[in-house]
């Protein structure tokens, strides 16, 4: 049923949120239609708001929402209409779970009534089970949590001691908890939805992704969902990161959400569409070729669609006269007509589209959940102090980033993924690596994973204190090593001093970030900071410093580049495409499609980039090209010049 739904829609979606509530006249709710239809926007998504539709007899009066769908349908728009229930203070995110088991019930009626009224309307979509799940870790404290939450730890105690025969002092219960929590209410409300209908899609847009990834189980979210989303807004979830990598976040966003997603289509179900004043820790108003840029990303990932939040403002609220495509007087903006002409030169381009996946890539960067419990755990108060970045909370997430940016700089794609998403199953691993960016945390789980990788064939590149703890926090390093086989030796002792300095790692002078660490070969017996290790068929590179984060923090990115290149040569050797040398402050995508590639190339830089490609292909069509300076990028035989802020879509054959 799955793909049966989607082999009827070959070209990605452009879309945006329409906002509906009380007060909006007849001609308004008419004029937005119509502007999306201007745009070639095909799709949009409405907060059902049951606010905004409840009767003082307890009945429901849907007219502001029938008025909406009955106007989408007249512009051949779909809807996704989002399941939002009245609770007090819900007016922008929305509830998670509810209050009681009252509250529950309540949720119920509204849920079956809405989804009976809506669901032979022709233009609807599909159901958003509920609007950015995710609370960052912190337990509600209500009723009805309480108790499931009683409930699970009578049904999973904890041992006294862990394996190994250390007291068992951090269980993590809350953590593993909210993990199953969040499958359960989402499984539980999809399966309502499904007894009153049973032939729509099913999708929710997850939130907060650098944050809340620790209580997301998306391989258990495949089972009920039809596709996966996200809710990727720059000022709003990329508090790691400063406007001008922006476009890394937006990319590793898609990349998280990708590999959740698996074989399931996914969305870029919100994405910042206008002005913030007052609604966003770092506000700010998009440029066009923002827009543009993270619309092209998404779409470079291989997204189904792209649903901008929101195309008309709201009129009252936290986020009044905010977020929209549209300016004030309801006409298109310059960011609108950059999301307008993407849609147009997709449409354009149908032929390349229609058929385009997200390029294989040979690089796999994982992360494990247990890592951001344990970095939360070992938290002593507000520790903002910027000296100490790669211990306080996000550390983790930041060290990810980190390695994915320099490879992005080189023209090399790496996935991210949780490491229960990994396919651990192949036969042979031969030309395939994983990095493990300081996750402090591993579960000895996966060891056996980790052994049978290297021992196949793949190429493991351990970087920061990863390993540091089993999933019981108990260090692994101390006497016998499990994997000090695998890795080549054992750590003798870690040095941590605050701030950034520069050391020697193999040759190369780099700059590490806090940690130093002192390892000990056991081949040879010598005490050094990095260990090149063979085992089995493959290889392992462990530089247990922080030299992710020491790059990006201090700006010297080209040793720490020049390294990765080393280490990675001979499986970017494979590659179809990279660049010939490193560009900084670009960033790529590639597309794989029936005759060629196409890549998405855009630039933070301040100036202008050439950016030559080492490949055997040549350009042979320019797709798409904005930039802020209004002056159209170039792409001819093997190079791409984008100006700076710009981007440049091609097609290679």
């Amino acid at each position: 049923m799955i793909h049966d739904f989607y082999r009827a829609q070959d070209l990605p979606m452009v879309g945006a949120q329409v906002f509906i509530e009380p007060g909006q006249t007849d001609k308004q709710v008419k004029r937005w239609f119509a502007a999306m239809k201007e745009c070639g926007m095909k799709v949009c998504r409405i907060r059902m708001f049951e606010a905004y539709s409840k009767a003082p007899d307890g009945s429901w009066d849907f007219f502001l929402f029938d008025r909406a769908f009955d106007a989408a349908q007249a512009n051949d728009i779909q809807v996704f209409a989002t399941i939002f229930p009245d609770v007090e203070g819900n007016g922008i995110g929305g509830f998670k779970f509810p209050v009681d088991d009252e509250h529950e019930a309540a949720i119920d009626r509204f849920t079956e009534a809405l989804v009976s009224h809506f669901k032979n309307h022709p233009a609807l979509r599909g159901w958003v089970l509920i609007n950015e799940p995710g609370v960052e870790g912190v337990l509600p404290d209500e009723p009805y949590t309480r108790a499931r939450f009683a409930e699970w730890k009578e049904a999973h105690p904890n041992p006294a001691f862990t394996p190994e025969g250390y007291p068992n002092l951090v269980t993590f219960d809350k953590e593993r908890f909210l993990l199953e929590y969040n499958t359960w209410y989402l499984a539980r409300i999809a399966e309502h939805i499904r007894k009153v209908d049973p032939g729509h899609e099913l999708h929710v847009n997850n939130h907060q992704i650098f944050k809340n990834i620790a209580e997301y189980d998306f391989p258990s979210w495949r089972q009920f969902l039809t596709s996966l989303g996200a809710s990727a807004h720059p000022s709003w979830h990329f508090g790691y990161f400063d406007r001008r990598r922006y476009t890394v976040a937006m990319s590793a966003n898609c990349e998280i959400i990708r590999s959740g997603a698996g074989d399931l289509p996914w969305w870029i179900t919100e994405l910042q569409g206008g002005n913030n004043t007052y609604s966003a820790f770092n506000a700010f108003c998009p440029t066009p070729s923002e827009i543009a840029k993270w619309l092209w990303t998404g779409i470079g990932q291989g997204t189904k669609g792209v649903i901008f939040w929101s195309l008309n403002p709201r009129g009252v609220g936290g986020e009044a006269g905010e977020w929209s495509l549209l300016d004030m007087q309801g006409e298109l903006s310059g960011r609108a007509v950059a999301a307008r002409d993407s849609a147009i030169a997709l449409k354009k381009n149908s032929d390349l589209f229609s058929s385009a996946l997200p390029a294989e890539s040979l690089i796999s960067i994982l992360y494990t959940r247990e890592s951001l419990w344990a970095e939360k755990q070992v938290q002593l108060g507000d520790l903002s102090d910027p000296l100490y970045e790669g211990r306080h909370e996000g550390g983790v997430m930041k060290s990810v980033a980190a390695m994915y940016d320099i490879l992005m700089e080189n023209g090399v794609k790496a996935t991210i993924g949780e490491m229960s998403e990994y396919n651990w199953d192949e036969d042979s691993y031969a030309g395939l690596c994983i990095i493990l960016p300081g996750q402090v945390c591993i579960p000895r789980r996966y060891y056996d994973n980790i052994r049978d990788f290297v021992k196949k064939g793949g190429k493991l590149i351990v970087e920061g204190l990863s390993f540091y703890y089993d999933e019981y926090m108990q260090n692994v390093f101390g006497g016998d090593f499990e994997l000090s086989d695998v890795l080549g030796g054992r750590i003798r002792e870690i040095y941590c001093d605050k701030g950034d300095r520069k050391i020697r790692i193999g040759g190369l002078k780099m700059w590490v970030h806090l940690w130093d660490a002192e390892l000990l070969n056991d081949a040879s017996g010598e005490s050094l900071r990095i260990i090149h290790n063979k085992y089995g068929r493959g290889t392992v590179t462990w530089v247990p410093s922080m030299i992710g984060l020491g790059a990006i923090r201090t700006g010297h990115r080209r040793v720490f580049s020049k390294f990765m290149m080393q280490e990675l040569r001979p499986i970017t050797e494979a590659l179809p495409m990279m660049f010939r040398r490193r560009r900084s402050g670009i960033a790529v995508q590639y597309l794989k499609c029936d005759e060629g590639y196409i890549t998405v190339v855009s630039s933070s830089a301040r100036h202008r980039r050439k950016v030559r490609f080492l490949t055997d292909m040549k350009v042979r069509r320019l797709i798409y090209t904005i930039s802020p300076d209004g002056v159209p990028g170039k792409a001819k035989n093997r190079k791409v010049k984008v100006h700076a802020g710009a981007t440049v879509v091609a097609f290679w054959r």
